[in-house]
């Protein structure tokens, strides 16, 4: 292998930065971040579904996967403060439903399930169910779903991002990813109505862009929109979080979001084409050719590193294929 290429440090606004590493977060999270530093972590590991990407081969036992998504967990809770945010996305397959609680239960060895969002993707609303108010003419069918050839199984159309904290209590911003109440009595009846919006609740309807060219518009197999970050780190609380993490951060969707919002972000992948693909989504994101991207400054590196063999990383997250 020839050598590593060195971290890249975007500016971006207020002197703050994203900066991206070519490494195995595993070992690199601990050794670029203090203890208690980062505020909010949003990622997506891989599913272990097989998934072709370009350093990571996804396909391992279960028992060895799920004890690489502990030792994941063991190590953002090392950076993470104890009033931070562990954002995790993760979906399954019809096959194999449980996928997702087990990685949640091993997740959970270090830290306490505070929520469990569902990120809809594609979803149908008969006229009927819709009511009055939302003015329709027809039922209406919107997103983009993973298809599944079969006559058992239904077509693929949400994940699971599980919320996890320190102990369980951390306040959130509920109202900063939250909706107006359709029915305008309840802004007089409830006292927290907010002035017209309410808690959106633990459903996400976050569609896809639609693409012209995957080569081009997505290269990854396993990507998120940069609006699911964003809502996550809105939600645990823009002005409180200081530092935001992506231990897989392949395209950069996260990196995206944090640009969009103004927040330090540290991201970790060990594909340098996604990352250089990262960069350039976050140059695009504030107004700036690639080329003003600049080398971060070397790290002190501690003397465990080199102790650990590297493990392949990946960012990102669901696979959507089929619109609705």
């Amino acid at each position: 292998m020839g050598p590593r290429p060195v971290p890249t440090r975007i500016p971006i606004a207020r002197g703050r930065s994203v900066t991206l590493y070519c490494e195995d977060a595993l070992a690199g999270l601990p050794r670029r971040l203090g203890h208690g530093t980062v505020d909010v972590v949003v990622t997506s590991p891989p599913y272990n579904l097989g998934v072709r990407y370009g350093a990571y081969t996804d396909r391992r036992p279960r028992a060895e996967y799920l004890a690489w998504m502990g030792e994941l967990a063991g190590a953002v809770r090392t950076v993470l403060g104890p009033d931070g945010s562990f954002f995790l996305n993760v979906g399954g397959r019809p096959k194999d439903p449980w996928l997702p609680w087990d990685v949640a239960r091993e997740v959970g060895r270090s830290f306490v399930l505070q929520n469990v969002v569902h990120w809809v993707k594609s979803i149908a609303i008969d006229r009927g169910a819709a009511g009055r108010a939302a003015g329709l003419t027809a039922g209406l069918a919107v997103g983009h779903y993973k298809p599944v050839v079969s006559d058992r199984f239904l077509h693929g159309a949400h994940e699971y991002i599980f919320h996890f904290t320190e102990r369980g209590d951390v306040r959130l911003d509920r109202l900063a990813v939250g909706v107006p109440y359709q029915d305008r009595s309840n802004v007089r009846r409830w006292q927290r109505a907010g002035g017209g919006t309410r808690c959106r609740g633990n459903t996400w309807f976050l569609p896809y862009p639609t693409i012209r060219e995957r080569a081009r518009d997505r290269p990854h197999p396993a990507t998120f929109p940069p609006e699911l970050p964003e809502w996550c780190v809105r939600l645990h609380g823009l002005d409180r979080t200081r530092r935001m993490v992506d231990p897989f951060v392949g395209i950069g969707s996260s990196a995206v979001a944090a640009a969009r919002l103004g927040v330090d972000f540290v991201g970790f992948d060990l594909d340098p084409a996604y990352l250089e693909v990262a960069a350039a989504r976050v140059g695009r994101e504030i107004g700036r050719p690639r080329e003003r991207a600049v080398r971060a400054p070397p790290t002190r590196r501690s003397s465990a590193e080199g102790s650990r063999s590297p493990r392949p990383r990946r960012g990102g997250s669901t696979r959507a294929s089929a619109s609705a």
